[in-house]
């Protein structure tokens, strides 16, 4: 998630002391330098000048600002004001001694190096804030419906901050136009269609639920709000499209910002060549399972084994149900004591990106607000072929392995198991920042270890389509590859989909946009993935015969989001 960033003053480092005792000299006690400082300042400092992720966080207020009235400053005083921050914090950075950090530390400061190299390469090569749209478009969204489902006070004072955003949205349209310089055809088109469930939200969600003594104010900012909105899409539609631009990062920005967002310790070639034999691989375990008939016979089959659109999400809360009594029969982690999660509708503003489901965990800073697992339902004037195709790929256990992916044991788990980590400034770090590949690779690892442990009755169907999500995850890395930095096109990507890894067209289609909308995501479930399997293979190998797999789920998730190389060694 793309955030602005403010900075904050040096701290002084830690002064090593000598002790005497009885009259007699001892040895030096060294004081390692107080790092948790530089984690707070760069946690509370970049919430400062981002309110949108500031409110998703939980923190609230900052040096007596109220965060959750205000909007992302993307005026030319607000960028300066980010790229001030972050070289900042590269000379804060460049001035610690990492061996003299702790383990925990020293992931710290990994996370932290990394979030700038990436920030500062968004500023200043990349420059998305010059190219997509969607950048203001979800920024938009996400404010307005924050501090509507998250209750962290009562509803008139949130709808107070509400109506207050609404009120800078004109200002935030009258930056993106100057701002944006041209697009890629894709982001623009998503853009408009987001930006058409940012005024549905507005005109209809916001409206039908704001307090009676705010009314009159709500109607004033959503009036001037819809406008410049509407405005914006006739920018988008009449203006910007005339000024098209390549999506494709090229080799050169996709090394880099690959290397910032998955700490792989590998090129993209080597993930690359990993991820075709892999394909190859598993599509060979595929066959054996489904003998004597052919994997697409089987897949086929189980495709058939699907709910109806006016009942997608009542599955998926019912699959959430099924898939809770199993983890926590299992044991399979220790639960935390909160129960807040809720199945929802995705946002519309966010349905571009998350065309089936997605996960929205709770905030870092109030974990015990709402969690959200996000099913985007079926429209209603989608052609009969259209909705037959995502019903096959979405079947009875395909939106089993998304629910177990996005809600349990996957994300939801891993977030809400994290959310217990202290300090605060720790916790918000690693939620906010933390290592892409983590999480994803933990959701699809949690897919594996499901089928592996028995569940629904050890079901073969269930493998199998586990299999094909594991295919799913190994395209994702080629496909972002390849298109990114060589040259793959549009029928090449939606052939390894629908030929060699059995997806269906509608989905198959919906992933080349993602991967047209993204990149450096993609290969995080693979790379992840891979990750999560060799760290609990160290683990095991330490602990022998006393390796219990609930202890390692717990002991690795409790750190939270580090990269794995960090990871590896807490676990030592």
């Amino acid at each position: 998630m793309p955030k602005s960033l403010l900075r904050r003053t040096l701290f002084l480092a830690a002064i090593a002391s000598l002790s005497l005792a009885a009259g007699c000299k001892t040895a030096p006690e060294v004081q390692k330098p107080d790092f948790s400082k530089l984690t707070e300042d760069f946690v509370y400092g970049s919430l400062a000048l981002s309110p949108n992720a500031a409110t998703q966080a939980g923190y609230h207020e900052h040096q007596g600002v109220n965060l959750d009235s205000k909007l992302d400053d993307f005026s030319p005083a607000g960028l300066d004001a980010a790229r001030n921050f972050y070289q900042g914090f590269q000379k804060r950075l460049a001035a610690t001694d990492q061996q003299s950090l702790s383990a925990e530390d020293r992931a710290d400061y990994l996370i932290i190096q990394n979030a700038i190299d990436l920030s500062l390469q968004d500023l200043q090569q990349i420059q998305s804030y010059r190219h997509n749209p969607t950048t203001y478009v979800e920024l938009i969204g996400n404010a307005l419906f924050s501090p509507y489902v998250l209750e962290y006070a009562p509803l008139d004072k949130r709808f107070g901050q509400i109506i207050q955003r609404l009120s800078q949205v004109p200002v935030l349209i009258d930056q993106a136009e100057s701002n944006l310089i041209d697009s890629p055809e894709i982001w623009n088109r998503v853009a408009r269609e987001e930006n058409d469930g940012n005024i549905d939200l507005i005109d209809k969600t916001l409206r039908s639920k704001v307090p009676a003594n705010l009314k009159q104010d709500f109607d004033k900012a959503a009036d001037a709000a819809l406008g410049s909105l509407r405005s914006f899409n006739a920018f988008l539609k009449d203006d910007l499209s005339k000024k098209t631009s390549d999506w494709r990062l090229g080799k050169e920005q996709y090394d880099r910002k690959f290397a910032g967002s998955l700490v792989a310790g590998k090129t993209p070639e080597q993930v690359l060549s990993e991820a075709e034999s892999a394909l190859q691989q598993t599509r060979q375990e595929m066959a054996k399972l489904a003998a004597p008939h052919t994997v697409r016979e089987v897949l086929d089959a189980i495709a058939k084994q699907h709910t109806t659109p006016d009942h997608f999400m009542e599955q998926a809360g019912k699959d959430l149900d099924l898939a809770t009594k199993f983890v926590r029969d299992k044991h399979f982690v220790t639960f935390p004591n909160r129960n807040n999660l809720q199945v929802i509708p995705t946002p519309e503003f966010m349905r571009g990106t998350y065309g089936v489901a997605g996960f929205n965990p709770a905030p870092a800073f109030e974990p015990q607000l709402g969690a959200f697992y996000w099913v985007t339902p079926i429209p209603a004037d989608w052609p009969k072929t259209r909705v037959e195709s995502k019903l096959r790929e979405y079947n009875r256990y395909g939106m089993m392995q998304i629910t177990i992916h996005e809600a349990m044991p996957g994300h939801y788990v891993q977030f809400e198991v994290a959310d217990s980590l202290e300090p605060k400034s720790r916790r918000a770090l690693r939620n906010i920042y933390g290592n892409v590949p983590y999480a994803e690779g933990w959701a699809l690892y949690t897919q594996q270890m499901m089928s592996e442990e028995g569940f629904m009755d050890n079901s073969v169907e269930l493998r199998m389509t586990m299999y094909k999500q594991l295919l799913r995850s190994i395209a994702n890395a080629i496909l972002d590859i390849r298109l990114q930095t060589m040259g793959m096109t549009d029928q090449q990507a939606l052939d390894l989909m629908i030929n060699d890894t059995f997806q269906e067209k509608e989905e198959a289609t919906a992933k080349l946009q993602r991967a047209q909308l993204t990149s450096c995501q993609l290969p995080a479930y693979f790379v992840g993935l891979r990750g999560w399997l060799d760290a609990r293979e160290e683990y095991k190998k330490r602990k022998g015969s006393a390796f219990i797999l609930s202890d390692f789920h717990d002991a690795a998730l409790k750190e939270s989001a580090v990269p794995f190389p960090a990871l590896k060694q807490l676990l030592q």
